[in-house]
């Protein structure tokens, strides 16, 4: 009897540290949210980011990745929304899973962030997915993530971050175009939905 007891004391103590941990999580992607909205560079007035669309908060969109280093990959020119290419290199391959299904990303270096010193840590991942086209922006979405986000070749990945690049907002922009390889077979439903102001 006293056995079954202290198990349920114990169950009730790992259930209440899963449901702060949850808690906390969600405190805090609330509060990025509120920050990229409110900070947007491009969307001055608050008529413009009232316009920002997002799908809901999913826990289930933060996963944790298994990083696979590529070394000395070549330099190659990755496309563009405008007409100069912007040249790239594989850093990683990310694996992890999302609702039972394997999914690969692979990470890049682009030679334009590196070339700054406040910048020259940042990687680029970009994808698109099932999504893509119908609910959020059809040239793909963007994670902002760092080579200090990588332990022990392990690397979170947050889902509810993605957001669009500006060339979802205006014109004149060279924003790179996630390549084919990182086109996800599903949908992701987390993140930014399409602006809802048509870009003319």
């Amino acid at each position: 009897m006293k056995g079954k007891v202290l198990l349920a004391i114990l169950l009730l103590i790992s259930g209440g540290q899963v449901l702060r941990a949850q808690t906390t999580y969600m405190d805090s992607i609330q509060s990025w949210r509120k920050n990229y909205v409110e900070t947007h560079e491009l969307l001055k007035t608050p008529e413009e980011r009232s316009l920002l669309r997002f799908y809901p908060l999913d826990p289930a969109y933060r996963v944790v990745c298994d990083f696979k280093p590529l070394p000395n990959s070549p330099w190659s020119p990755m496309l563009t929304s405008g007409a100069k290419p912007q040249m790239a290199r594989k850093y990683g391959l990310l694996t992890f899973k999302l609702h039972d299904t394997t999914l690969h990303l692979t990470v890049f270096q682009m030679q334009a962030l590196m070339a700054n010193d406040a910048t020259k840590d940042y990687l680029f991942v970009g994808f698109t997915d099932a999504t893509s086209a119908v609910d959020t922006y059809g040239a793909g979405r963007y994670i902002d993530c760092a080579i200090g986000d990588i332990h022990d070749n392990s690397m979170v990945l947050d889902f509810n971050k993605a957001y669009n690049p500006y060339c979802a907002y205006a014109t004149g922009y060279n924003c790179p175009i996630p390549p084919r390889e990182n086109d996800l077979p599903v949908a992701i439903l987390a993140g930014e939905k399409n602006y809802g102001k048509k870009v003319h």
